[in-house]
């Protein structure tokens, strides 16, 4: 073969276009398709926050926040690490910082123009962008199978690649699936991929939400009273595990960043036993000794939402959430324990569609070490799509953008290996 090669590629989220950068820079023919009328919508919608797109902590730290799948996503991190992700965003035009915390921003603060400057860079390097359309699997050549269904009014000028409704195919020489999970499917990410991909043959674990929320079964008072408030600073206990960072209490139970770090062992538990126990430490700053002596100097004849209020100014959703745990201890030593350990039974995890991110997919034996289906030769897999999981703090977004660029090169390695056009490796 001659010409370029031809890669298509399913999912213009984070992943799917980082694996479209590398290739298009290898010189290969690369046409972008997505069900959404727009693209990058995960992307600015975690920019909402700030876009936390890495973290500047060291390697080891950084690597085991992955957890299981650390030792089979390591080369991939080690690839693209979080000072290559941040130099790259310098030649996008946007600087970044490191916040306090470690985690890596941009200096803009939010995704717009991050994902504005890098669709114009795909675009120069010549990658075609094809939205509304939808990925239904592949037809009897082997060629990925696409239904476009236009908006009511919509031209055939509205998409790059024409608006005209019905089914097409695209002839690839490569495909590269970066299809997300399943949090957030009204951005995308839907999990129709399962089904398709489990009647081929590839190995796929149930999807489950991660860095979620979980249900608890407050008093309809609380629950009135309380929900939307945050509670912080506190710190979660699990397994042995301690987080410090914030809550926020919900009609049916907790959500926030200290209880999504401990989502998965909190999941796992409930899996097990119907049910998961964390430890709140509502004064996570104070020995329980300190708070023992503050509660003494206040007056006995004091109510018990004075004195805490008096004594560690804990605030009414403090006050609440020990309440709910049952009878409050009179004597002090014992109410302090039960400040710094504060039991929250938790019945289960918020569905995956309330979720941040996603646990399961696409599990190790049925890849490559270069992210090809084993079922599927040429058939290459990114992101979210694939068995990890990993907290809130810039983790995410970096796996999915260091796997789809994986991805990409492992899609131009193989094609090599095939015959087809050989390109100068990436620098």
């Amino acid at each position: 073969m001659t010409g370029p090669a031809r890669i298509c590629i399913v999912g213009a989220g984070p992943a799917g276009l980082a694996a479209a950068e590398y290739l298009a820079r290898s010189g290969c023919a690369v046409q972008v398709l997505d069900a959404m009328p727009s693209f990058g919508r995960k992307l600015l919608m975690a920019g909402r926050g700030g876009l936390n797109i890495t973290h500047s902590e060291s390697w080891p730290l950084f690597v085991e926040r992955f957890g299981p799948a650390s030792a089979w996503l390591r080369p991939a991190l080690e690839a693209w690490s979080a000072q290559d992700i941040r130099d790259w965003m310098t030649g996008l035009g946007q600087a970044s910082f490191v916040g306090s915390s470690g985690r890596v921003f941009p200096t803009a603060m939010k995704a717009s123009p991050l994902l504005r400057a890098w669709l114009a860079r795909l675009r120069d390097l010549g990658v075609v962008f094809t939205p509304r359309a939808r990925w239904t699997g592949w037809n009897e050549q082997g060629q990925p199978v696409f239904t476009h269904e236009p908006q009511t009014g919509e031209s055939s000028g509205d998409s790059e690649q024409g608006g005209e409704p019905g089914t097409f195919c695209v002839q690839a020489d490569a495909l590269v699936l970066a299809l997300g999970g399943a949090s957030w499917p009204r951005l995308g990410s839907t999990g129709g991929w399962v089904d398709v991909l489990m009647r081929r043959g590839v190995a796929v674990a149930p999807l489950q939400p991660a860095n979620c929320g979980f249900r608890a079964s407050w008093s309809d008072v609380f629950a009135r009273r309380f929900a939307g408030t945050p509670l912080k600073p506190v710190a979660l206990s699990f397994d042995g595990v301690r987080v410090r960072g914030e809550v926020v209490v919900t009609q049916a139970g907790l959500e926030g960043g200290a209880l999504y770090a401990l989502s998965a062992a909190l999941r796992q538990r409930v899996a097990e036993q119907g049910r998961a126990v964390v430890l709140c430490d509502l004064r996570p700053d104070m020995t329980q000794a300190e708070i023992a002596h503050r509660l003494a100097q206040v007056r006995g004849r004091e109510s018990m939402a004075n004195r805490l209020r008096k004594a560690l100014r804990l605030p009414p959703v403090a006050v609440g959430l020990l309440r709910e745990a049952g009878p409050v201890p009179v004597e002090l030593a014992a109410l302090a324990a039960r400040i710094k350990a504060l039991p929250v039974v938790l019945d289960g995890p918020q569905p995956l569609d309330r979720a941040i991110s996603t646990a399961g997919g696409i599990m190790q034996q049925a890849c490559t070490d270069q992210f090809m289906l084993r079922a599927m030769p040429g058939v290459f897999i990114a992101g979210e799509m694939l068995d990890w999981e990993a907290p809130t703090g810039g983790y995410l977004l970096h796996a999915c953008l260091a796997t789809g660029r994986a991805a990409g090169r492992g899609a131009l390695d193989w094609l090599q290996g095939q015959g087809v056009r050989r390109y100068p490796p990436q620098p």
